[in-house]
This record gives structure tokens, C-alpha cells and sequence, in this order.
């Protein structure tokens, strides 16, 4: 049986790793919230650790694709980061079907599930109410600007605020979710909010929210989509 000394030893080991996987997981944070590329000095002075520390944080993160540095010496996220998202969908899209079929017919709406694709806004899953109002051309695979849309401007909004934010992104933040009409569709009005988890940071961002015809009660709209958005970012964060 292990004395005493040694279960302390090992709770202090343990820590050790966790405080270092934490550290870690931080790092690939702050080099997603900085698109230009970031330097180790800069990584080391936001994590608040030696720059040595952050030197070996980055190098194991590089051997495992995560992050990719470049000639300059400044970090960027890696290709190993667009893997791990590939199979992270899937397993989305198992948790989020059924509650987007709730949130269609709870809203008499088209209720959908996008994701940031680079600078677009991609449709991932989509749920049509079984009757109500007439219904929006919003299919699996549509893309559009993230720039523009609810979904789009709800993936912005979740992410850290930026000096460029658009009036559209900082009143989304605000308020947990965006409203935008006929910027995609004439006559469309769309609601999305951010699916807020740790489980999609760095390599996945998504949101959820409805769009229909200029009927849609929005009220309702924006109660049953965060509520949504919410109850999935809770599934997906087990």
C-alpha cells in the first residue's frame, strides 16, 4: 500500500499535469483569438508563465499539428485542429438533430445548426417544421460570409471582441443572440445564438437558430433559440 509521502507525491503529480494540459488548452485559445499570428513572448506574457514554459508548451502542441509557427516565428492554429473537427461533426450532428426538431416545430420555423469555415458560414444540419409558415430555402451545405446573416454574425459574436467588431456583432454579444432580416433571403428573418462551450474552441464554431418568413414571431424566436443553443451547449460539454 502506498505511505502517506507517496499519495501526496502522486496528488502533486497530478496537478502538475492538469496545471500543464490547462496551460495548453489556454495556448491553442489564444492563438485561435489571434488570426495574425501570435509570438511564444506574447503566448508566455498572456499565460502568465516563463517564456521556457511556453517554448514547451508550443513544441508539443507543433508535434501534434495543433499549432504550426511560422518563418517569422509568429503561431498560427495547425492542420491537426481541422481533423479533430472533422470528427467532432458528426457526434454534433447526433446531439443537435433532435433538438433542432424541437426548436422547428416549437417555432414554425426552419431551425438549423452552422459553422465557421474559414470566413463563410456553413450550414451543417437543418430541421423543417412539419407545417406553419412558408418556409425559407436554407439547405445542409448553404454558405455565406460570416459577416453576414444571424448565423454568421452569432458565430462572430461568440468569439473574443475585436477592435473591428461591426455595431451588428457587438449588439449580438450583448444580447446572446442576433436578429437580421432579409440580408440572405429577401423577406427571411433569422435568429441565432452562439453555442457557447469550451467544447467547440479552437477548432469548431458553431451557433443554432431558426429563419423563416417575415411572420415569424420573433419573440418566441429568440426565447426557444437561446434556450436551445443552451441545452446543446450543455450535451456537448459532457
Amino acid at each position: 500500500m502506498p505511505s502517506h509521502h507517496q499519495r501526496l507525491e502522486g496528488c502533486r503529480s497530478m496537478a502538475t499535469t492538469l496545471q500543464t494540459l490547462d496551460r495548453g488548452l489556454r495556448a491553442l485559445e489564444l492563438v485561435a483569438e489571434h488570426a495574425d499570428g501570435i509570438s511564444v513572448a506574447e503566448l508566455a506574457e498572456q499565460l502568465e508563465v516563463h517564456r521556457a514554459i511556453a517554448y514547451r508548451i508550443v513544441t508539443t502542441l507543433e508535434q501534434h499539428g495543433l499549432v504550426a509557427r511560422s518563418s517569422e516565428g509568429s503561431l498560427r492554429l495547425g492542420a491537426g485542429i481541422s481533423l479533430l473537427a472533422s470528427r467532432f461533426e458528426p457526434q454534433l450532428r447526433a446531439v443537435a438533430l433532435p433538438l433542432l426538431q424541437a426548436l422547428a416545430k416549437a417555432t414554425r420555423a426552419t431551425a438549423f445548426v452552422s459553422v465557421a469555415q474559414g470566413e463563410e458560414c456553413v450550414v451543417l444540419l437543418v430541421a423543417e417544421p412539419e407545417e406553419g409558415l412558408l418556409r425559407v430555402s436554407y439547405r445542409v451545405g448553404s454558405r455565406h460570409p460570416l459577416s453576414r446573416g444571424a448565423a454568421g454574425i452569432a458565430i462572430l459574436a461568440g468569439r473574443a471582441p475585436r477592435n473591428d467588431d461591426s455595431e451588428e456583432v457587438l449588439q449580438a454579444r450583448a444580447d446572446g443572440y442576433s436578429l437580421t432580416r432579409g440580408q440572405l433571403q429577401r423577406g427571411a428573418v433569422g435568429v441565432a445564438s452562439p453555442i457557447a462551450t469550451p467544447q467547440f474552441r479552437p477548432g469548431v464554431e458553431a451557433c443554432v437558430g431558426v429563419v423563416a418568413m417575415d411572420d415569424l414571431d420573433t419573440e418566441r424566436a429568440i426565447r426557444e433559440v437561446k434556450a436551445h443553443a443552451l441545452r446543446l451547449a450543455e450535451l456537448v460539454g459532457r
